[in-house]
């Protein structure tokens, strides 16, 4: 006897397809910004790419063009966001220390060194690398806010009203930026060893800058 053939069966009906997983404006940005360090930090500026930033984002290696131009242009936006927390490290050593001038512009080196140990490769990024754009107006304007803080900071020591003389700033610059470089080498190690660094750091600041000048009193008198 032929067999019946069996019913078709019928096709469960298929879910639509869920919308792509989009960044809002902003969200995109931030979230490249974020892995833009990650990608510093595991492969150096010299290594760097806007692929390997949205392979880390889960983005095609297209979308970040929607809001940096190249790598250059990502680069200059989180070398400028370093600047910020550069400067936000220091104002946060100065709240914790003595309001007096000198005190101040040593609790600012305090915090460039700190900054620069926490955050090595970012602290390269800013300071030492071709890379960036550094002609792009937010990196400028950041750097430039962390300049003047310095040289406020260093002003502050000198004769009220007065701008800081070239030597003061440079040898402050100086001192804060080398003893950072030199630290992140590992070539303080032995010389500056973990307890007791910091009131290390802060006697060899303080050589740059000498204490103020006792002011005359009203009478002519010191």
């Amino acid at each position: 006897m032929p067999r019946t053939p069996a019913p078709p069966r019928a096709k469960s009906p298929r879910a639509a397809p869920g919308p792509a997983p989009r960044y809002h404006h902003g969200d995109l940005r931030a979230a490249l910004l974020r892995a833009a360090e990650d990608e510093l930090v595991e492969r150096g500026a010299d290594g760097f790419s806007l692929r390997g930033v949205a392979r880390r984002v889960g983005v095609s290696h297209a979308a970040p063009a929607h809001h940096f131009a190249d790598t250059g242009a990502l680069l200059a936006a989180l070398a400028a966001e370093g600047f910020r927390r550069f400067l936000a490290t220091q104002r946060a050593r100065q709240a914790r220390a003595a309001a007096d001038p000198r005190a101040q512009l040593l609790a600012a080196g305090a915090g460039y060194i700190e900054f620069a140990a926490s955050h090595p490769a970012l602290f390269r990024l800013m300071f030492a690398s071709d890379r960036p754009h550094r002609d792009d107006p937010d990196l400028t304007q950041a750097a430039c806010a962390a300049f003047d803080h310095l040289a406020v900071c260093v002003a502050a020591t000198g004769t009220p009203g007065t701008p800081p003389a070239r030597a003061d700033l440079v040898a402050a610059w100086a001192m804060a930026h080398g003893l950072a470089d030199l630290m992140n080498a590992g070539q303080f190690d032995a010389l500056l060893p973990a307890e007791g660094r910091d009131a290390a750091i802060a006697a060899i600041l303080g050589r740059a800058i000498p204490p103020a000048a006792p002011q005359p009193s009203a009478d002519g008198k010191r």
